[in-house]
């Protein structure tokens, strides 16, 4: 594509990005005016007094609880798009394809992580909640670093240093705060594991508006043609498809 010209495909994980965390967001404000749970900026939670802000915690009751279980399902959805597109992308430029699918794999069974969690309240049933909580924070870490490895080792464009070195920093974050959520949840310290929870998910939604920088040089299309019977030979088809440019999909 010409190097002056964006793909409308580098919105996709932008608008995933913005609009899971102004949604997110929205919930914490409802909980917080419903009294549901404390201000992130509260001191150390007293025994009795509200919950902690944790993100399960504030999308548990309605309202906030219908807002957050249509966040989740868009935010599955938006990130299984974001997964099949990148499996794609990846697809001509890698020549050991198992590192690619492992990359789509766990990003897809984050985003069913995603479903669990948001349609699951944790007070309606709190296992399947965990669940859905481990498959989204556990294969969601694998797949940023999966990614980052991809993107050091294809190069796209020349942006691999360029992009790679953010999400491996990005992917080290991520790894530290999940370390760290669940030592402080262990230590039932729980105003500073909600705000490292908080922190955890801005770094894996900034982490995928990372991808908008790829994107941006790639197109995607749906082609339907009609079945015919009549089918080209092999070598017509070879020859037809060693014309076809590898970076369009």
């Amino acid at each position: 594509m010409d190097g002056k010209k964006c793909s409308v495909w580098m919105f996709l994980p932008l608008v995933f990005t913005l609009f899971t965390t102004a949604g997110l967001w929205i919930v914490y404000f409802i909980a917080v005016e419903d009294d549901k749970i404390l201000p992130l900026n509260s001191a150390e939670r007293k025994p009795g007094a509200k919950h902690a802000p944790y993100i399960s915690i504030a999308g548990d009751d309605p309202p906030a609880s219908c807002v957050f279980s249509q966040v989740m399902n868009m935010a599955a959805f938006l990130a299984l798009v974001v997964a099949v597109l990148r499996f794609i992308q990846l697809k001509p430029k890698v020549l050991n394809p198992w590192l690619n699918i492992s990359g789509l794999v766990a990003l897809c069974l984050a985003s069913f992580g995603m479903t669990l969690l948001g349609n699951f309240q944790l007070t309606s049933d709190e296992e399947i909640h965990n669940v859905g909580t481990s498959l989204t924070f556990g294969f969601g870490t694998l797949t940023c670093w999966i990614q980052a490895a991809l993107t050091l080792k294809v190069n796209i464009k020349n942006e691999g240093r360029k992009v790679g070195i953010p999400r491996v920093i990005l992917s080290a974050s991520i790894t530290l705060c999940v370390v760290l959520y669940f030592i402080l949840m262990a230590q039932n310290i729980h105003m500073y594991a909600a705000r490292v929870q908080w922190g955890l998910v801005t770094c894996f939604l900034s982490y995928f508006g990372t991808f908008a920088v790829e994107f941006r040089h790639y197109r995607y299309e749906i082609v339907c043609s009609e079945y015919q019977e009549n089918f080209l030979s092999f070598s017509e088809s070879l020859s037809e498809a060693s014309e076809y440019q590898t970076d369009q999909v």
